[in-house]
């Protein structure tokens, strides 16, 4: 059998192409798994260590053959399963974002952990609601640049003494977890390197137990308000019995009776008004009025039925509706922050900009798996910036038969999305009500004129320029109606995302550069 060792640590020898080449379908990940190492399996590593000493496999003993065979498998395909370019030559970052169902089932598999390939530089298991306690098996993977376990429910004593093997670690994100408060994270000298934004609301700042504190002393408090309490119960019972139908009592209410101070926004058919429940929680509702169909009363309430199933970081959160009498309205949760197209009138410096277009790409794909039904109308004027920099989705629609026009029509907007984030202000007004001439003339100027094209209160360096042109040439990719085969949201997510993560290391390491400068100044005065 044909045998090479590729950068990445990986076997690639002809059964591991025949694990790529198999779709997940016909032959399962667990069933592989039972298999036994083929007969020349251990002739095939002898001859991999011979060419690279350095596999993690080469200094195990033969009795550990089979879990060396499982997680040549498991690799292969989580190599697929992320989005990884040219595998499996090349397996350079995990990510399971926004997987909850398959990241505890690979987190399981210790055997390849401990054999896991030196090629991977970033781990990514975010907002999966992961529970329980810090997965250090992960930590076996001490090459990591970048690791993101924030927006789960992960929970006590973090292992620092395995922290410290990661060397090479650049950025660190654990926010949004529940860990015990041991020490404080501030004063070990391994964590120094990471900001505070690495550690927000993860029980491991001093902040943070301040903020339990407060809570646990606003809880008790509010125990002895009878009024409150009633409240909260109506709340609960409207969400744990999963009753998201909501009254026009209810909504009037909310609304101070439709009162001209709550109306937002109207139009032709819609008036959009901030409300608030009873149990305190700002909402936004759209509301139609006038008679309709019973079947379109029943499309509407199918199609509101699903939307408050669907849960993303970066997808607006729909909390119920009211199908009463001549009114339909859709209520949801209500974030503070301004439209992109403002946004962008603030000039927003170039890895934001990422951080945008990454984080919406990711939501789409998110949809594409999990909810195909489910169709985003991307705009500037439909995704919204919160005061934490996050990028939010807010305009949703259900297609009872999605179709590959329907998903192609999505990647066409997201490149003129995609497009607007970098481009002029002046060039985007120009153009603006007509998308093709618009995506035209960047393609027109994108290699000899493509200073006119970017926004120049950027300022960006050499490096950041190329990722620009790189993120450019995406966009085109996206708005090129002409290719007999369109992309899915996927592998555009994959191709951004090969421009995102060294535009996201560049930043932590200049803040790292100003922390260290900052540092230096104290002491000097």
């Amino acid at each position: 059998m044909a045998t090479t060792v590729s950068p990445s640590g990986l076997l690639t020898i002809s059964f591991f192409h025949f694990l790529l080449s198999k779709p997940a379908v016909s032959s399962p990940l667990i069933d592989q798994l039972n298999h036994p190492p083929p007969p020349n399996f251990l002739s095939t590593i002898t001859n991999n260590c011979l060419h690279d000493s350095s596999l993690r496999y080469c200094n195990s003993t033969s009795s550990d053959l089979t879990n060396i065979f499982k997680s040549t498998i498991v690799a292969a395909h989580l190599c697929n399963l992320s989005n990884s370019p040219n595998c499996p030559t090349s397996f350079s970052f995990i990510d399971l974002r926004t997987r909850p169902k398959l990241a505890p089932l690979y987190l399981s598999f210790s055997f390849f952990w401990k054999y896991c390939p030196f090629s991977i530089k970033s781990i990514d298991l975010s907002n999966n609601s992961l529970a329980g306690p810090f997965p250090s098996q992960i930590l076996n993977c001490t090459q990591i640049h970048s690791l993101d376990l924030s927006h789960n429910m992960l929970s006590g004593f973090l292992p620092v003494d395995s922290f410290t093997l990661l060397t090479n670690l650049s950025n660190l994100n654990l926010s949004y977890n529940q860990f015990s408060h041991e020490f404080d994270v501030e004063a070990i000298s391994f964590f120094k390197r990471f900001n505070d934004s690495s550690f927000i609301h993860s029980g491991l700042l001093k902040s943070d137990r301040d903020y339990k504190f407060k809570m646990m002393t606003t809880i008790l408090l509010l125990v002895g308000v009878s009024v409150l309490i009633a409240s909260a119960i109506g709340c609960l019972v409207r969400r744990i019995g999963g009753r998201h139908k909501f009254s026009v009592r209810e909504l009037t209410k909310a609304t101070d009776g439709f009162s001209k101070e709550r109306l937002v926004e109207k139009r032709e058919k819609m008036e959009v008004y901030i409300g608030i429940l009873k149990d305190g929680e700002e909402v936004e509702i759209e509301i139609q009025r006038g008679k309709v169909s019973s079947e379109f009363r029943r499309s509407f309430v199918k199609d509101c039925r699903v939307l408050v199933k669907v849960r993303h970081k970066n997808i607006v959160k729909v909390l119920g509706w009211c199908d009463e009498m001549e009114m339909r309205a859709v209520v949801m949760e209500r974030e503070e922050g301004v439209s992109i197209e403002e946004w962008l009138m603030r000039s927003p410096p170039w890895k934001d900009r990422m951080k945008v277009a990454m984080e919406v790409v990711e939501a789409m794909s998110f949809l594409e798996e999990e909810w195909p039904q489910i169709r985003c109308d991307v705009k500037t004027t439909n995704v919204m910036v919160s005061e934490g920099g996050e990028p939010l989705i807010l305009k949703l629609k259900v297609h009872d038969h999605p179709n590959s026009s329907s998903s192609s029509r999505d990647i066409y907007k997201f490149g003129v999305f995609l497009l607007q984030l970098i481009a002029n202000n002046h060039i985007r007004e120009e153009f603006e009500g007509s998308e093709s001439r618009f995506v035209d003339w960047i393609a027109m100027h994108q290699h000899e004129k493509l200073r006119t094209v970017i926004d120049e209160k950027m300022k960006l360096s050499a490096t950041a320029h190329e990722q620009v042109r790189q993120a450019i040439e995406i966009g085109l990719i996206c708005t090129d109606l002409s290719t007999e085969k369109m992309l899915t949201v996927s592998q555009i997510s994959s191709m951004l995302r090969v421009v995102y993560m060294p535009s996201m290391i560049q930043s932590v390491n200049g803040h790292q550069y100003h922390h260290r400068t900052r540092n230096k100044k104290k002491e000097t005065t």
